[in-house]
This record gives structure tokens, C-alpha cells and sequence, in this order.
């Protein structure tokens, strides 16, 4: 019998693997007729490749896909988490350094939220960090305006829904009072969207200032706002349990976000 399985991948995985997009992007992207395979455009993702074939994005030749790689970015408040924006606001990626490879968020921070992201050139790390199984616990400082009582932080430790979602347990310490407002330590393993505001408004506060402070293993330290740095080869290896990949030729050190 002979094996009529196409040889390769998904068009939109390698590109994914390649750090071009995400798989949901790339496939955008052919939608688009913005994806040329051995000089044809293509109009589906349902392609397999190989390493024989030549790709090309907006003209752009795909390369070989570089080792994943990991970097810790400072987002201020006023960038949104998307390359391209219908309200043609400021965005993180426009925000980067230039000479950084094209990246991908691994998750989100809404426009007022600021604090440690994540971003990656490998689509499958992102997916690997985003899944709700790896359960790694992402911690923020919280700002609300008033106080609240440890009754009411309770409902939010015991886990609580808000119009039909429902929200794992968190872990959340009251750290002091300023003024006329507070500021709480809260941990959470999902990141629902909006989720520590929504709650927080659940029991009666509202949230003025979120900076998430780590994301697992990964701290945002002393990086101050807009900054970049590359987490080692070694540490993303060891703590995304991947195989031992030859390190990129090309070294970065932590660098200023473009003016």
C-alpha cells in the first residue's frame, strides 16, 4: 500500500515554529494572500511543507526556524498587546527594540495594566506557557481605591463567578493602606481576560493600578519600564523542559525600548 499521508507540516505551524506569527495570525496572514509557497500565493492554510520548499511572507524569505527563545519586557500602561491596532493606539511591539526578531505575547496586559510579559519567536512556547494544565501562577501588586474586608477577600480566596464565569480560587494578601486607597498581593493560574478587575469590582472595589510582577519562575525585578532583557539559553531549556538546543549565534543584552 503506499502512504498517501502528505509529507511536512501545516504551512501556518511552520511559520509558527519560524517566530513569522501565531498559528491563528499566520493563517490570517494566507487568508490574506500575504503567503507565497515556491512562488505561488496560497489562499488556505491546509498545506503541508517541508524543508525543501521556499516561503515567503510580504516578499519575505522564511528561514530556518531559530532555537526558542524567551524574553522578560517591562509593558508600561498605555500599549495594547497586539501588533495592529483599529484605534490606531501605541502597541507593544511597535514599542520594541529595532533590531529585536519578530515576536509573539504570551498572553496579555490590557491597556491600563503594566508590569512583566512575556514574549517568545516560537509559537510553541507560547502555546506551552499559555495552557491552562501548566497552571504556573502569575502574581501582581494591586491598587484598589477604598479597602476591603478579609470576609470579602475570602469570597475571592474560595474562588467566585461574575455574570456566568467562573473564577479559580486566588491568593491574595493585604499588604497596607495608603490613603484613600489599598494595595493587595494577588496570585491567579488561569488569566481569564479582565480577571482581577472584574472580581475585584465583584466585591465591591475598583481596581486603579495592576502591575503583574511574574509570570512562574520568571520575576520582573529591577527592569524598569519598556526595557527588554533575554531570559539565558540554559534557564529557558531547563524551565520549559526542552531539548538541548544549539544556542542562537547572535547574542542580545538588555536593551532600551525604540524612542
Amino acid at each position: 500500500m503506499t502512504n498517501d499521508t502528505p509529507q511536512g507540516d501545516r504551512i501556518a505551524k511552520i511559520l509558527s515554529r519560524a517566530g513569522v506569527a501565531s498559528r491563528r495570525e499566520a493563517e490570517r496572514m494566507i487568508a490574506d494572500g500575504r503567503v507565497t509557497v515556491n512562488g505561488k500565493t496560497i489562499d488556505s492554510p491546509a498545506l503541508n511543507v517541508t524543508a525543501r520548499d521556499k516561503i515567503t511572507v510580504d516578499g519575505t524569505l522564511v528561514g530556518e526556524p531559530e532555537p526558542p527563545r524567551l524574553w522578560l519586557y517591562h509593558k508600561p500602561t498605555g500599549l495594547v498587546t497586539t501588533e495592529r491596532d483599529e484605534k490606531d493606539r501605541p502597541t507593544v511591539f511597535a514599542s520594541l527594540p529595532e533590531d529585536m526578531p519578530r515576536v509573539m505575547s504570551v498572553g496579555r496586559l490590557d491597556l491600563n495594566s503594566e508590569g512583566l510579559m512575556l514574549l517568545t519567536n516560537d509559537g510553541g512556547v507560547k502555546r506551552k506557557l499559555e495552557l491552562p494544565s501548566t497552571g504556573w501562577l502569575r502574581r501582581y501588586r494591586v491598587r484598589i481605591n477604598g479597602s476591603v474586608s478579609e470576609a470579602k477577600l475570602d469570597q475571592l480566596r474560595a474562588g467566585i463567578e461574575v455574570d456566568g464565569v467562573k473564577y479559580q480560587p486566588m491568593i491574595v494578601t493585604f499588604d497596607r493602606q495608603q490613603g484613600a486607597n489599598a494595595w493587595l498581593t494577588v496570585s491567579i493560574r488561569e488569566g481569564k481576560n479582565r480577571e482581577i478587575r472584574r472580581t475585584m469590582e465583584a466585591i465591591g472595589v475598583t481596581v486603579n493600578r495592576l502591575i503583574r510582577v511574574s509570570y512562574g519562575p520568571f520575576q520582573l525585578g529591577e527592569l524598569k519600564a519598556g526595557e527588554v532583557e533575554e531570559v539565558k539559553q540554559r534557564v529557558v531549556r531547563d524551565q520549559l523542559g526542552l531539548s538541548n538546543k544549539p544556542a542562537p549565534t547572535r547574542r542580545r543584552q538588555p536593551q532600551q525600548r525604540r524612542k
